[in-house]
């Protein structure tokens, strides 16, 4: 680390992680000390099957009252800090209609959203190329196939909206009054060329918007402004507090565990997963299985999400042992953690929530194949578990298939408070996988990215420096090897079982 010479040993950066259901936000320290913070939930709508959906208004006042809540809080764990800016973090892919007067005209549709599953399967055949153009695979996540479900599906909406909107934008508004994007979130949108770091012509006319309807795009470390005289009231803070524009969620996952430096890959595992290594440049996998996000500068992330991650050991213990309680996840995994390794011949693909990365699609579904009357629940929960671990597997694959060299790990989320889900993490992928002390989280990645944008810190090199690895687990080699043998068996179940959920479609609820 190597601070600007003036700064105050007090500085403080708040570091907002607005993620789907919640935003936290915490004061740290530019050597790396979370000083205090707040947290404010708030609900995930979903009216209809496949609808994900959130009120913009309800998300933005979480927003005001963590940063009031926070900055108090800092100020009372340590008297003499200097809150010196705001960074942001949210979820990426969101998207809201606004009017002329920049009222809402539909809730934000959320990444977790999939009713433009249809449009993003035609997408998908006809466009090709844009997952190349925009770093942005072709899926209902994304606002480019939202954006064509809007226009087919609600077309007075759609041609009453004057703006088009995501989470980032909203909460920048809030702060600043400016309508403004960072190029991460705007390159996690599917109409934003990774080559000319603007709104790409040929994605906007496919999705029959103009440039002029999306927020203007600014780089993560842009200072866009300072508080509004309605957000300083609203946060407690100096009217002259710099807001720094900050970066997607996941791409500053990565600079929260340090994963920023070439080969090292930052994996985590909450209610989804994801798998994300930083590179120098906007990648293309020919193969178009991994997505390609900014973070700073010449620096990207590319790697996979995937839909199903601690969501599915949930499921498991909702659906094969109710008797257990609510929340038994220690005991699911003692009776995971019974059955060998391979669940004796037993395999899940964990697609209860559709899937992501590296397939793109939203019309797989759970699946458990090979069972037989000798399984029992451990078998089934072991085997979902395991599913979930070698999805991040085929990521992994895919990452490397693509030219990218891994040398080292980092993990973070829920699941790594589990000592059998760390082992088998690092068995499936058969990596040594090491776990951040402290900082986990996006929140932490954009109070860096602000500190360096504010003059705090040099570059954000500092975080690979500014990050402990309290423990790193090896995989065991007998055990490493049989889930690589078990691999394409998975891989090859997925390939045998995609017409067949095509065709369960039409059984689906709508």
């Amino acid at each position: 680390m190597s601070p600007a010479a003036d700064r105050s040993p007090l500085d403080v950066v708040l570091g907002v992680d607005a993620g789907t259901t919640s935003v936290k936000t915490t004061g740290f320290a530019v050597d790396g000390r979370a000083i205090a913070g707040a947290e404010v939930g708030y609900p995930l709508d979903e009216p209809h099957p496949g609808h994900a959906e959130q009120d913009p208004v309800a998300i933005d006042d979480a927003l005001v009252r963590t940063i009031r809540e926070a900055a108090a809080a800092v100020r009372q764990a340590e008297p003499a800090a200097r809150i010196r800016g705001i960074s942001l973090s949210t979820a990426m892919h969101g998207i809201a209609a606004l009017d002329e007067h920049d009222a809402p005209l539909t809730a934000l549709v959320t990444w977790a959203d999939t009713r433009a599953d249809e449009q993003a399967e035609r997408l998908r055949a006809e466009h090709p190329e844009l997952h190349d153009r925009t770093g942005t695979p072709i899926h209902p996540m994304a606002p480019l196939p939202k954006l064509v479900w809007f226009r087919a599906e609600q077309p007075e909406t759609f041609a009453a909206a004057r703006r088009w909107v995501g989470r980032k934008e909203l909460a920048l508004h809030r702060l600043t009054g400016e309508w403004v994007v960072d190029h991460s979130l705007a390159s996690g949108m599917g109409l934003f060329s990774v080559r000319d770091l603007d709104w790409d012509p040929e994605a906007l006319r496919v999705a029959g918007i103009e440039a002029g309807q999306l927020a203007r795009p600014v780089p993560t470390t842009c200072v866009v402004g300072t508080l509004t005289a309605d957000a300083a009231r609203e946060t407690g803070l100096p009217q002259d507090t710099p807001v720094v524009a900050g970066a997607g969620d996941g791409p500053l996952a990565n600079l929260g565990v340090g994963a920023v430096r070439p080969g090292v890959a930052a994996c985590s595992i909450g209610t989804s997963g994801a798998l994300r290594l930083a590179v120098e440049r906007p990648t293309v996998d020919r193969a178009r299985r991994l997505f390609s996000y900014a973070l700073e500068g010449h620096r990207w992330v590319t790697g996979g999400a995937i839909n199903n991650g601690g969501v599915v050991l949930e499921w498991a213990g909702e659906a094969l042992a109710p008797d257990l309680g609510a929340h038994a996840h220690d005991e699911l995994l003692d009776l995971a953690a019974a059955v060998p390794a391979g669940s004796d011949g037993l395999v899940m693909l964990p697609y209860l929530l559709s899937e992501r990365a590296p397939h793109w699609s939203a019309t797989p579904r759970g699946a458990y194949v090979g069972l037989t009357r000798a399984h029992g629940r451990g078998h089934l929960i072991r085997a979902a578990v395991e599913g979930v671990c070698q999805q991040l597997a085929l990521v992994l694959a895919s990452m490397q298939e693509a030219g990218n060299r891994v040398d080292e790990i980092r993990a973070t989320g829920g699941f790594a408070r589990s000592p059998f889900w760390r082992q088998l993490l690092a068995d499936v992928l058969g990596a040594p996988v090491g776990f951040a002390e402290g900082h986990e989280g996006s929140g932490f990645g954009a109070a860096l990215l602000g500190m360096q944008a504010l003059g705090l810190l040099d570059s954000i090199d500092a975080a690979a420096d500014l990050v402990t690895i309290a423990e790193t687990v090896e995989p065991d080699p007998e055990t490493a090897e049989r889930y690589a043998e078990l691999l394409p068996f998975f891989a090859s179940v997925y390939d045998a079982l995609a017409p067949t959920f095509r065709d369960l479609r039409r059984f689906a609820p709508h």
